[in-house]
């Protein structure tokens, strides 16, 4: 892939990101339910449109040099751009999918420290600029891994069926974060204000010690290094789950961003109803096996890959079967009651 497609990208990338703190969030406020499926809405057809600039991308670029030997195997450059634009969907898809276990993880986070809503978009906004960082790296050394080594792939197939298998075992277990050896280490560590000073992550206050000024991280700190650290290991999981879609770095890396840019926006929507998609939990986990078990079996099945369409059609299936299925049986309930 060209220089200056990756170039493009990041430019696009951070185009949003300044127009989202730069006007849409210029001043700190609480973001209620109606304005976050606004955004969510926004995000999700800024995520699409990126599938029609993967269409012309692939269309001129996607050729018998391919990285993804299912888009290079293919005779025409339109039906090269269209298997591109398939593999970016259903990568968007899954990492979108799994972002939702995120949601979960984030809330509780967000409850642990008592932060306010009104300074929970400002934790996510750098959580999601520490997340573009993390990721690229994590992709940049997959990527280098599936190039040279290609059983490798069969690797992240065990992984993603072992957690997938956790994931249904696990799924009632609820971690302890006052046990959380990070969050210990820091306590440790750092100096540490007992409360919360606004959107600060450092604040300068009298060292009880010394008398003298020092700095002091917030529980607001605290927060975004727990949220960064929740999403590497989501990455663990879902980095090698796209590399199992395809080996192709601009797909796998254009997909996690642009699903997970939207991810503080689907938050807000989804944090107040977050207990009514309990049994999405068990799709997400199907969706892990499944995608570990096309590639064991993709070899014997279909002489290589499972094709692209077949694939973002059974993930499809797996996700709205957890949805609709978390959504009926949770109809009427009430959100739990948080002290």
């Amino acid at each position: 892939m060209p220089v200056w497609v990756w170039l493009a990208f990041i430019t696009v990338v951070l185009a949003i990101l300044v127009f989202d703190l730069g006007v849409l969030h210029r001043d700190a406020h609480e973001i209620e339910v109606k304005e976050s499926l606004w955004m969510s809405a926004l995000y999700i057809g800024l995520g699409l449109l990126w599938a029609v600039a993967v269409w012309f991308i692939y269309r001129a670029y996607g050729g018998e040099g391919a990285l993804d030997p299912q888009i290079a195997a293919l005779p025409t450059a339109e039906a090269r751009a269209w298997e591109a634009v398939t593999l970016y969907l259903t990568g968007y898809l899954v990492e979108k999918a799994l972002a939702l276990d995120n949601v979960f993880v984030i809330s509780m986070i967000f409850a642990y420290f008592a932060v306010p809503r009104i300074h929970q978009h400002r934790v996510l906004f750098w959580g999601i600029l520490g997340v573009i960082v993390l990721r690229a790296i994590m992709i940049g050394a997959g990527a280098a891994l599936v190039m040279n080594f290609a059983w490798v792939l069969y690797v992240f197939a065990v992984l993603l069926i072992a957690t997938g298998i956790k994931m249904l075992f696990a799924i009632d277990h609820q971690p302890d974060l006052a046990d959380n050896r990070v969050l210990k280490f820091l306590r440790r560590r750092l100096r540490v204000t007992d409360e919360l000073h606004g959107e600060r992550f450092w604040v300068k206050l009298p060292d009880g010690a010394t008398g003298k000024l020092a700095w002091f991280a917030t529980p607001l700190f605290l927060c975004l290094v727990l949220v960064e650290l929740a999403d590497v290991v989501f990455a663990i999981d879902s980095v090698p789950a796209i590399f199992a879609i395809t080996p192709d770095p601009f797909i796998v890396y254009t997909s996690n961003i642009f699903a997970i840019l939207g991810l503080r926006a689907l938050y807000f929507a989804l944090a107040a109803v977050v207990h009514r998609f309990h049994y999405l939990k068990y799709a997400l986990a199907l969706v892990l096996v499944f995608i570990g078990a096309k590639i064991l079996l993709g070899d014997w099945l279909w002489d290589g890959k499972m094709p692209a369409e077949l694939s973002l059609g059974v993930t499809v299936a797996l996700l709205a079967g957890g949805i609709g299925y978390s959504l009926w049986k949770s109809r009427g309930s009430a959100a739990p009651t948080t002290a």
